[in-house]
């Protein structure tokens, strides 16, 4: 769902930020043969047990999970061969459920899945064991995530912050001002980086999702989180005041030319990465309003995150501090003991840990220590998703059926691109959402 976002992180640079590859489909060797076992302690319970695990990482991140399975393997005994789905997750794993050669674990990349899976009895439901260690590290929200009509099929093991502003420092300190902790603040700075004569935003129009993910920071602060998760569910429809007084709120910005790098015709016809270059390499704008893998092509374009590339924490527009996060499930595709013992560790404390010490890597359990994170601005971010607490709201768009939060020109996507080119008109967006909510609902 994420093809756009993902192309940037083609590079695998090793910056700590959550990222998505998309390189073709490759397996690799087993996690037990791609280094030497290291000695350890007491029986190792599933010796000669194979397991195939499924997810979309390549290049770095899939050398770093690789990692976290040879630690399993070196605890367990246990041989895991890991297989990358590509970036379309779905396409890769329907044909091998079809022919009932379905991977062991899969990773599943929206929890839609979880859903779709799990109608189709194509999923295991865990066992007390794992979601007893569910329970021990994960709020109760993670858990709801995961579980399909009354029954627990999933754990998020990874993700990505989506509650971010990027900014180049050099233009903030050539205004004169601050970073901003609230939307009116957001608002004002704005205002004064443009008066010195540079755009302040530069928006990612032409990819969609990017426009999803400020509807929903805006929303959620606006809403709170019960309203979220109605509308996530479209139990409330989207002619609703609350989510007209969020489409408000972007319109102080999308509505005013002077905010918008080349205004929003050329913003609609910039995508991501493009719109985080205009920023860090072209120097033309301000602020990019985007998830932790802005770092990334802010790297490439040659500023140093920390240094001319920063970041602050979305700015409350309401009562609620804003924490989106973006993620990856784990699932039990084949019900047997070497499977619910991976899902088990990858939800745990211990594997948690062991994966939060590599780059590109941020963790949704609770009691996996943000010290252990390798840097600072990693560190950080831990700490903000687990000081969210129950707040903590996953990518509303994810959530939603493809046809209405995840298709490149329809649905969602396509309304918010129709009102970043006119966003005077907030009736008219909140008819068009609501009249694709119920075709994708129906």
């Amino acid at each position: 769902m994420r093809k756009a976002r993902a192309a940037v992180i083609l590079a695998g640079l090793a910056v700590a930020v959550a990222a998505c590859g998309n390189a073709p489909t490759t397996t690799t060797p087993s996690a037990s043969e791609s280094a030497p076992a290291s000695p350890a302690g007491g029986a190792k319970t599933l010796e000669g047990v194979k397991i195939e695990v499924a997810a979309k990482w390549t290049g770095a991140e899939q050398k770093n999970f690789e990692q976290v399975l040879k630690a399993f393997t070196d605890k367990t005994g246990a041989t895991v061969t890991y297989a990358s789905t590509g970036e379309d997750t779905g396409a890769y794993l329907g044909p091998r459920i079809q022919g009932k050669n379905p991977p062991d674990v899969a990773i599943l990349p929206q929890p839609g899945l979880v859903q779709q899976y799990a109608k189709q009895d194509a999923l295991k439901p865990l066992t007390p064991e794992v979601t007893q260690e569910i329970d021990t590290n994960y709020t109760p929200y993670w858990k709801e995530l995961g579980s399909a009509d009354g029954k627990v099929y999933g754990v998020l093991i990874k993700a990505a912050h989506k509650s971010l502003v990027w900014y180049r420092s050099d233009a903030f300190e050539e205004a004169g001002v601050q970073v901003p902790t609230t939307w009116d603040e957001l608002i004002k700075a704005g205002q004064t980086i443009a008066d010195s004569g540079t755009p302040p935003f530069s928006l990612c129009g032409a990819s969609g999702w990017t426009l999803t993910d400020l509807f929903e920071n805006v929303y959620l602060s606006t809403a709170g989180p019960e309203n979220y998760d109605k509308l996530s569910k479209h139990e409330i429809p989207w002619t609703d005041a609350s989510v007209a007084t969020a489409l408000e709120k972007i319109a102080q910005i999308a509505g005013k030319k002077e905010f918008v790098l080349d205004g929003s015709s050329g913003a609609l016809q910039t995508d991501f990465p493009t719109c985080v270059t205009k920023v860090y390499g072209n120097k033309k704008a301000a602020m990019v309003i985007e998830a932790d893998f802005v770092a990334t092509q802010a790297t490439q374009d040659g500023a140093k995150v920390g240094e001319g590339a920063k970041y602050f924490p979305f700015p409350k527009a309401g009562d609620t501090a804003p924490v989106v996060l973006g993620g990856d499930v784990a699932v039990v595709m084949k019900d047997s003991p070497g499977a619910m013992a991976l899902v088990q560790f990858l939800a745990s404390k211990e594997g948690g840990e062991i994966w939060a010490k590599l780059p590109g890597y941020l963790s949704p359990n609770k009691n996996v220590s943000p010290d252990n994170y390798p840097d600072e601005l990693t560190k950080q971010l831990g700490q903000t998703i687990v000081s969210a607490g129950d707040a903590v709201r996953y990518d509303m768009s994810d959530l939603a059926p493809s046809a209405f939060g995840g298709t490149d020109g329809k649905g969602e996507w396509k309304v918010l691109q129709d009102f970043l080119r006119n966003p005077s008109d907030v009736k008219g967006a909140q008819a068009a959402l609501e009249a694709e909510a119920k075709k994708a609902w129906k």
